[in-house]
């Protein structure tokens, strides 16, 4: 049967000897980068899922979609088939995960500030949702609560700066504490937002229990949680048991060994089940020439998925090789990350440039990795004090993730040796093969020669 992934996003070789295998759809919540940047090289857009960044846009009991990416935590998997549905993430370390909320509701609140006032900015954003065919980022969990309460910081800071108090040097050497301009970071990570949001996120996503979790009582568990800290170990428990079921857990940190793994471990598995769902069709389509009336169920669903996924496509027909959006199953894994390099050094150039625009509105303001190195040591143990939770997954997903990377290692090991077996074997073969044959000619050369010996023999008698 064919199986599906999912991708799960958190703000989360031979493919023979891996003991988790891709199923029919990949469900990916929390990170954008590998579906950029390598599963829609993999997938075409009848193949993914309708975007499900606010709410599920689709029956899940008869999806026509192979692949799922998501904002929404591990609740979801409630909803899909799980015999079906694969899970695939990529978390980030707990200091840098806070750091990358702050920035970006940052960033994505100071484009608003483009508007005379606050009232302006939300009266055009009501306008404009009813016309969007898109999914908006005031939308998308946990955006659409971080950034109208980061939009309305910056208007009422804005507001106040035009009493003209000038800002202190201080100040501007600090772009995460800059108060006049912005909410500082230290006083963002203390916020009850915060608290229910951002603090241990990555354990409350895996486990299925943020504030837009589809578990009607995961409000009262993560409030038991803050009051009693010594019930987050069963909570991280559930999260550690799930990152092991997954079919792959990268690191935002190791991104480029994740990117190099995500091709060989799950890019190989979509790679090989595509090129035998294509396979199957071109026969499918090759030997049947009436309605395909007397197919499984399934059979009929995995045509489908590779046609049009269109709810109006019917059932039975046969399927026209000519409509079929162009796959990529022919595509190698190294092809693949050449794709890869190409992508990341685009994508990222569009949100340096994405970003500085939308700081220069709230300049001299000016996120970088420099810049966090100045945060105070303080904010940075409060931070991880914090997160205590999310250390410990974090740790539990470096272990998973080094063992991946063994695993990997290993398997193109042993491919390895096997290849050089094989061609140290086939040396020998071939010389003996060459001496036989050099052999067999010669002794039917012998035998020729002696038969004409003889005949001329008897013509002298």
């Amino acid at each position: 049967m064919r199986k599906t992934a999912v991708l799960f996003r958190f703000v989360i070789l031979s493919v023979i000897i891996l003991e988790l295998a891709l199923k029919e759809a990949i469900y990916e919540p929390f990170q954008h980068l590998h579906r950029q940047l390598f599963l829609r090289k993999l997938y075409t857009s009848s193949q993914e899922c309708p975007r499900s960044y606010d709410k599920l846009r689709f029956d899940p009991s008869k999806p026509n979609c192979r692949l799922m990416v998501t904002h929404d935590d591990y609740s979801m998997m409630s909803k899909l088939p799980k015999e079906r549905t694969s899970v695939v993430t990529i978390l980030r370390s707990p200091v840098d995960r806070v750091f990358s909320t702050y920035e970006f509701s940052v960033e994505v609140a100071a484009r608003f500030l483009v508007h005379p006032n606050l009232s302006s900015a939300t009266q055009m954003t009501r306008r404009l949702k009813p016309k969007s065919r898109g999914v908006s980022t005031l939308d998308i969990w946990p955006w659409k609560y971080l950034v109208p309460w980061m939009r309305e910081e910056l208007f009422a800071r804005r507001d106040t700066r035009k009493g003209g108090r000038a800002m202190e040097l201080r100040e501007i050497a600090d772009t995460y504490n800059m108060r006049d301009i912005m909410m500082p970071l230290h006083v963002f990570i203390n916020e009850p937002l915060a608290h229910d949001i951002i603090h241990n996120g990555a354990t409350f996503q895996v486990a299925g229990l943020t504030n837009n979790s589809c578990i009607e009582e995961s409000h009262k568990v993560r409030h038991c949680v803050r009051k009693h800290s010594e019930l987050g170990q069963y909570v991280l428990e559930v999260a550690k048991k799930r990152l092991d079921q997954m079919l792959y857990v990268g690191l935002t940190e190791n991104h480029k060994e994740s990117a190099t793994m995500f091709a060989d471990v799950v890019g190989a598995q979509i790679l090989s089940q595509l090129q035998e769902l294509a396979n199957q069709q071109k026969q499918l389509a090759d030997n049947v020439t009436g309605p395909l009336s007397s197919l499984q169920d399934h059979e009929t669903e995995d045509l489908n998925n590779l046609q049009s996924a269109t709810d109006d496509q019917k059932n039975g027909e046969v399927p026209n090789v000519e409509n079929v959006d162009a796959t990529n199953e022919n595509i190698t894994v190294a092809q693949l990350m050449e794709a890869y390099e190409v992508c990341i050094s685009s994508l990222r150039k569009s949100q340096a440039v994405r970003r500085a625009s939308s700081l220069k509105r709230i300049s001299p303001a000016k996120f970088s990795k420099e810049a966090r190195r100045n945060v105070p040591e303080n904010v940075i143990q409060q931070i991880l004090t914090l997160n205590s939770l999310d250390v410990e997954l974090y740790k539990h997903a470096q272990a998973i993730f080094a063992e991946q990377q063994k695993l990997l290692i290993d398997s193109q090991s042993k491919e390895a040796r096997l290849k050089v077996t094989y061609n140290d074997l086939q040396c020998p073969l071939l010389k003996v093969s060459l001496a036989a044959m050099a052999l067999l000619f010669l002794l039917i050369s012998m035998v020729l020669l002696i038969r004409s010996r003889r005949r001329t023999s008897k013509l002298k008698i």
